[in-house]
């Protein structure tokens, strides 16, 4: 069996489930759960991001995963906008209580913020950005240094209280618009449906598939 051919450069397990359900399928001879690896198992280690945007931060990334491992790498950044908080915390999403991936405390500290806030108002989003980066010395010469950033946005309300027990960071308090369930209480495959994320992968997806056939 051949080893990875695509790295998804973090260390967070529920991000590279969700990537590879999202390729399950979708390229003949690619196992996702040997060859679709995150940091972690490709010995990267993980990269800070000092991107003031949700696009420099997958970039930066996906290009110093790429660079360390010499396989093709994606990369997101992603986070919750909230209206009433002019965007906030956006990039600052995973370290807003001040300790980086600690959802519970990020997302206990927004709920108290926005106690006071009426539910008309409680109007957010998660946005995200996914960047592929394809490394200098990768065999097909066309590719090599390869860079493209897609977006995807999932619009919504906040919550009062957490429900649901699947998803991660700040899923139990986002419902969906038009839905009325939290994105913790949607099953992996309707959350991937309408998931920032999922629409940030998908409109990548012909470009890795283009990249690694």
């Amino acid at each position: 069996m051949t080893g990875p051919k695509l790295v998804l450069a973090t260390h967070n397990e529920g991000k590279l489930k969700e990537l590879r359900e999202l390729l399950r399928g979708q390229m003949p001879g690619l196992d996702v759960d040997t060859q679709v690896v995150d940091a972690r198992s490709a010995g990267a280690a993980d990269v800070v991001e000092t991107g003031v945007t949700f696009a420099e931060n997958s970039l930066l990334k996906a290009t110093a995963v790429a660079q360390a491992t010499g396989l093709v790498a994606i990369a997101d950044d992603s986070g919750l906008a909230v209206d009433v908080l002019g965007g906030a915390p956006g990039i600052f999403s995973a370290r807003w209580s001040g300790k980086h991936g600690d959802d519970t405390a990020n997302l206990n500290l927004l709920l108290a913020q926005l106690n006071d806030v009426p539910d008309e108002h409680r109007g957010a989003a998660f946005v995200c950005a996914a960047a592929l980066a394809v490394p200098e010395s990768y065999s097909v010469e066309v590719f090599a240094g390869r860079q493209e950033v897609e977006y995807g946005q999932l619009e919504g309300t906040l919550l009062r209280e957490p429900r649901g027990e699947g998803g991660f960071g700040y899923d139990p308090i986002l419902q969906p618009k038009g839905q009325g369930r939290s994105c913790a209480e949607l099953t992996s495959e309707e959350k991937n449906a309408i998931s920032h994320r999922g629409q940030a992968f998908r409109a990548l997806l012909p470009r890795i598939i283009e990249v690694l056939s």
